[in-house]
């Protein structure tokens, strides 16, 4: 769903939800899971998400959907543990590709410590595949989209690119070589982001999923009340998604998020169109976004290295009118 039609459609729904003392992140916030309080040392992070297949292959399509679901529990700060499917499929799909999409979905789960319980089927036209996922968190490491602070160093976990390079593919416009090196990308869990932020302070952090990179950095600056500066040259991007946006071969998502987003973002006339584009660019199981102090980095830098993580400083928290810059 477009940005601006679900902001219209929650909207009137924020004014009549009720106060629950043990809801610690609930609708109110444009946080990545919900977040209950089970006891003084331990929240319950719930979320769920599903979509239609990025890739043709039923496998590696349940892979993508459970790493992405899985993804929003990793960003708040939490260790997932148990799931439930949710699966829409044609009925006249044939039950062997239905069996590959669970079987990718579970054993992606697996490999994340969740074990997927049962869930829930049903008939649709296209087919569509995801979790419910449920995990745990405890009070200081939770981690939440208005955690950032001014003087904070903002890093980066996995280059931006899938969604144009996957909407290149299914167009016939894109290669077999772009798909593979993406796919890769988008079969990555992001735990071992998160563990080395979990080696800081940090308490401000978000995955770049639908709305793109600024759309998800304007969800953080606006809830933290500050402002979030990227360095565009910084920003990684997959090389094979650079000629597509020379193209101008963007999802209809990326043109939703630049529509809603753009009144909280400014972009320096220096950076290029195509680059400003790939900034609202749709991911599918994108990397984290976090906020780490300054004198902490190193320390981040090197529980990363000891983790094989990448990562890439695109910019920093800085003081002034709650929103978004590119420079």
């Amino acid at each position: 769903m477009a940005p601006g039609a679900l902001a219209q459609v929650l909207r009137p729904l924020l004014d009549s939800i009720e106060e629950e003392s043990r809801i610690i992140v609930g609708l109110g916030t444009p946080d990545d899971a919900v977040v209950y309080r089970l006891g003084d040392d331990t929240l319950l992070v719930v979320t769920t998400d599903f979509f239609a297949p990025v890739v043709d292959d039923a496998y590696t399509y349940g892979a993508i959907a459970a790493a992405n679901a899985i993804s929003d529990v990793y960003a708040m700060g939490g260790t997932p543990f148990l799931a439930l499917n949710l699966a829409a499929f044609p009925s006249d799909m044939p039950p062997t590709i239905a069996g590959e999409i669970l079987r990718g979905g579970m054993e992606k789960a697996r490999e994340a410590g969740v074990v997927v319980a049962g869930g829930h089927t049903m008939d649709d036209k296209e087919p569509k595949y995801g979790l419910v996922v449920l995990g745990t968190v405890t009070p200081e490491r939770l981690l939440v989209k208005g955690g950032a602070r001014a003087g904070q160093r903002l890093v980066l976990t996995k280059p931006l690119g899938s969604g144009i390079i996957t909407t290149a593919y299914r167009a016939g416009k894109g290669s077999e070589e772009a798909l593979e090196e993406v796919t890769r990308w988008m079969l990555r869990l992001n735990r071992d982001g998160v563990t080395a932020i979990h080696a800081t302070s940090a308490r401000g952090a978000t995955d770049i999923t639908g709305f793109g990179l600024l759309g998800h950095a304007v969800e953080m600056a606006l809830a933290a009340g500050t402002r979030l500066r990227f360095r565009a040259d910084r920003v990684p991007v997959l090389e094979a998604a650079r000629p597509y946006a020379d193209q101008w071969l963007f999802p209809g998502g990326a043109a939703d998020n630049e529509t809603y987003y753009s009144q909280w973002v400014t972009v320096a006339p220096s950076v290029p169109d195509e680059v400003g584009m790939l900034l609202y660019d749709p991911q599918t199981n994108g990397g984290i976004l976090a906020a780490i102090p300054p004198e902490e980095m190193d320390r981040f830098a090197a529980r990363c290295r000891e983790l094989d993580q990448p990562f890439w400083e695109v910019g920093e928290v800085v003081e002034g009118e709650p929103g978004v810059e590119v420079v």
